[in-house]
């Protein structure tokens, strides 16, 4: 509970950012492109820092890495607030953001981890709903906040709330204690196959063994190797989303930063709708269904935005897309938690996010580059089409299963 709480008011604070961010870069470029650049070069480090960031979740005390991650953090945006008293610097945000999303990439990693040590097996998708729709409902009223806070006091008042989140929320892990992390007890269990204990130990000798032993294991398992290839795809075409519907608001429909926040919060809703929907959906539907069904909706939702006049419309198309991916993100991260042996989660989680983000700060350039150049609307409507495809292309992987966990599909 006490992890659920801090967590929930971090990603509060953490939604100040999403939109203070953005905002700084607009007001002072006025460009999209800029912010699309900020956005891909804060995914590239996100990337870089997922390489070693399951070997730091597997190898160090779990607790305490996340609670420096979250202390670190705190510095880095408490630093912006300081600096643009004296002036706008937006060379200062290409230096912070990215250090702070490589940061928050190893926060991430390891909250993963950590959340099978809190709840019994067969409660991880219905642990991952809670903590995606909490945190989810948290963002409602964040962006909403925060939007009136950047209107009233500037982006940068906004920032400094973000910067408090991180405090509240290391306060918080350094209340709890983890549960005792279990070892494999057989070569199937360390899902290294025939002699996978052997093979542990000397994966463990080399550096670049090391690094690569997540992603062997996201080789071997047809339904995990599936999915990161076509989530590869689905980040290069979402990730610079937000930063469009930014500036479609801003841009196109002329609205003021409050009303930003607002369209925000209200697009949070699918993500809580979806965080909650997606213990019994994938209980009566199966795994494969909820995730293609997802990703394709998902897609329709991404074009409805492109072709929203209006702020209803496009707060609608959000909430629904929002909804969509926490169902197949949660699904897809829960399936990840069941099938892999916690000696290996770490590194795990870390090649695959590693992999599946690579493509994204070349989205984010593209995306944004297009809606500047071509308009909200062209891109919106590639977009979607391509994730259309993308939920097409699943039927045709062993991701179709309804059960891979208990099935063998997954391994």
């Amino acid at each position: 509970m006490v992890f659920w709480g801090s967590q929930t008011l971090s990603v509060a604070g953490d939604s100040f950012a999403l939109i203070a961010v953005p905002l700084l870069v607009l007001h002072v470029t006025g460009s999209v492109a800029r912010m699309g650049l900020l956005t891909g070069l804060a995914s590239a480090a996100s990337v870089a820092a997922g390489v070693f960031a399951g070997i730091l979740a597997d190898r160090l005390d779990r607790r305490r890495l996340l609670i420096w991650c979250d202390l670190a953090r705190m510095a880095l945006y408490g630093i912006v607030p300081v600096a643009w008293a004296f002036g706008p610097k937006i060379w200062l945000l290409y230096v912070v953001l990215p250090a702070a999303e490589a940061i928050g990439m190893v926060f991430q990693v390891t909250y993963v981890t950590v959340v099978r040590n809190l709840v019994e097996p067969s409660r991880i998708t219905e642990a991952n709903g809670r903590l995606g729709a909490t945190s989810a409902a948290a963002g409602i009223g964040g962006p909403l906040l925060a939007g009136v806070v950047a209107g009233w006091a500037g982006p940068t008042a906004a920032i400094t709330v973000n910067a408090a989140s991180f405090g509240i929320s290391a306060l918080g892990i350094l209340l709890i204690r983890f549960g005792r992390r279990p070892l494999p007890s057989s070569p199937e269990a360390s899902g290294a196959g025939e002699g996978g204990e052997d093979r542990e130990r000397h994966e463990a000798r080399g550096h670049w063994r090391e690094l690569l032993a997540g992603a062997r294991f996201l080789w071997r398992q047809p339904v995990l190797r599936a999915l990161t290839v076509l989530l590869s795809f689905f980040i290069f075409l979402t990730l610079g989303l937000t930063d469009v519907l930014i500036y479609h608001l801003k841009h196109d429909l002329g609205r003021p930063d409050g009303a930003v926040g607002a369209v925000l919060a209200v697009a949070a809703l699918g993500t809580v709708a979806g965080s909650l929907l997606v213990g019994p959906v994938r209980r009566r539907l199966g795994f494969g269904a909820s995730w293609i069904g997802a990703i394709a909706v998902a897609g329709l939702a991404i074009v409805g935005l492109g072709a929203s006049g209006g702020v209803v419309g496009a707060a609608v198309a959000a909430a629904v897309y929002l909804g969509c991916v926490s169902v197949a993100g949660i699904a897809s991260m829960s399936l990840r938690q069941q099938v892999t042996p916690d000696h290996l989660l770490g590194r795990v989680t870390s090649a695959f996010w590693t992999i599946h983000f690579s493509l994204g700060p070349a989205g984010a350039a593209v995306l944004t580059w297009g809606a500047q150049r071509h308009g909200v609307a062209v891109v919106c409507l590639l977009a979607g089409a391509a994730c259309l495809l993308i939920a097409l292309a699943a039927f045709f992987t062993p991701i179709r299963q309804p059960n891979p966990e208990l099935s063998g599909a997954a391994g």
